[in-house]
């Protein structure tokens, strides 16, 4: 059982963890029963910690979710008639409330371990010991992820052994249904040296109101790997969802990742990024679309501790009606991370004069021979770029979606899937519809 906590604050026991009997290990058990008792123990974030400064920890209500429970034959049969993923692919994986429904990794070459989280916690725990959720959590939501440590039993976890190169993707589904339900997604990526994967994760909603996702990925890059990661956030509008992500890069490794938001009424997506190997390199994209009332909240820590690397961040956010987005980014160079080269852009392109972006982009260098940049823009869309397209018969909605579009895809295109690219177009192009 676990350890006697005082007691939480009003409503947050609602979505206290169910001890079930698993075949887990001990340390598993010893670690999600302490980050319970964390959980309870640590404040919500308010508005005057610097990591939620212009946000509000409130938006993730808490006290009006519980943990998904157990989905139906009918909610499971309507996710996989939903489930249209990419055609070219080596594995998918698709999940219901936290409840695996389908895994199929035929296309998957020798040398590679892709199971569920509670499989790898049977066959595999050693890995998991060694990587899962073994970085700090510099970026303010440390409760958050002790609540997630405490409820995750769901989720993926694949291992490429050395030297072994898994041409297509790996793609998963999670789905979330029924009213006020809350979902603890993981997703573990180790790539040993030299090997090559690339993983999508899709979080989406069925029917229910509300919803929540408080999701985690660790990606670990060993030397000369190479790994690309995705994660979809497509929740139903009244949804929220927080979604956090830690990367490694060894030597020479390159670690890509990309976050799509087009879901949720408040989402907050926290990417850390520590490159420990010389050479290594790491690019972080991210695009979102929010319309109406919703909030998107983006914070971003590269931290260099190895000479001779590279990191490349680039945030794109169109904004209509009265959504907000906050994009807070940080460089850290370490001391003897020389000829490190580290940018950071942020680019808001607002649609509305109620829209509002907040930009805070940052850097502390603590070596020499350095390249690093940052900046940020906002601003609406250029009268003479919208003047030459209607002047060519295109009305105005038509002129900015074209336009959107295009600010968006430069990001999309640099994550290099061809078929996920169109993917994200056509859903894009159907929250613009709904925008105008």
């Amino acid at each position: 059982m676990p350890p006697e906590a005082s007691p939480a604050p009003s409503g947050l026991e609602i979505i206290a963890p169910a001890r079930e009997e698993s075949s887990a290990p001990g340390w598993f058990h010893a670690r999600s029963e302490a980050a319970w008792a964390e959980f309870q123990k640590l404040p919500l974030p308010t508005i005057k910690d610097e990591n939620w400064r212009y946000s509000n920890a409130k938006k993730i209500e808490l006290a009006d979710h519980s943990p998904a429970k157990s989905p139906s034959a009918e909610n499971i049969q309507a996710a996989l008639a939903a489930t249209e993923g990419l055609k070219e692919r080596a594995a998918r994986f698709v999940f219901v409330n936290d409840t695996l429904v389908e895994s199929d990794t035929a296309g998957l070459p020798v040398g590679v371990v892709c199971v569920s989280f509670a499989e790898a916690l049977k066959t595999h725990a050693d890995v998991l010991q060694h990587h899962f959720m073994k970085g700090d959590l510099p970026l303010g939501s440390a409760k958050f992820a002790a609540l997630h440590l405490a409820h995750v039993k769901a989720g993926t976890v694949i291992i490429v052994a050395k030297n072994v190169v898994i041409e297509k993707p790996v793609e998963i589904f999670h789905w979330v249904v029924g009213d006020h339900a809350a979902i603890f997604p993981h997703t573990l990526v180790v790539a040993e040296d030299n090997a090559q994967v690339s993983v999508v994760d899709h979080y989406r909603s069925l029917e229910g109101e509300g919803g929540l996702s408080i999701a985690i990925a660790d990606l670990v890059g060993g030397s000369g790997s190479k790994i690309t990661y995705a994660a979809c956030q497509e929740l139903a509008d009244d949804a929220q969802a927080l979604h956090l992500s830690s990367i490694t890069a060894g030597r020479d490794a390159s670690v890509k990742s990309f976050q799509v938001q087009l879901g949720a009424s408040f989402s907050r997506s926290e990417s850390v990024s520590d490159l420990v190997g010389e050479g290594s390199r790491s690019d972080m994209l991210s695009v979102s679309l929010p319309i109406g009332d919703q909030i998107v909240d983006q914070r971003t820590l590269q931290r260099h501790k190895a000479p001779h690397a590279t990191s490349d961040l680039l945030y794109k956010n169109a904004l209509y009606g009265k959504s907000r987005s906050v994009f807070s980014g940080l460089i850290i160079v370490d001391e003897g991370a020389h000829y490190t080269d580290a940018y950071q852009t942020c680019r808001n392109l607002l649609n509305s004069d109620e829209a509002e972006a907040n930009s805070l982009p940052g850097l502390e260098i603590n070596a020499d021979q350095v390249k690093c940049s940052h900046g940020a823009t906002s601003g609406p869309i250029p009268d003479e770029e919208l003047f030459y397209l209607k002047s060519r018969g295109i009305n105005d909605a038509e002129s900015r979606r074209l336009i959107i579009e295009g600010f968006l895809a430069g990001v999309i295109e640099r994550f290099g899937n061809g078929e996920l690219l169109d993917s994200l177009v056509a859903r894009i192009d159907e929250k613009l519809e709904r925008a105008v």
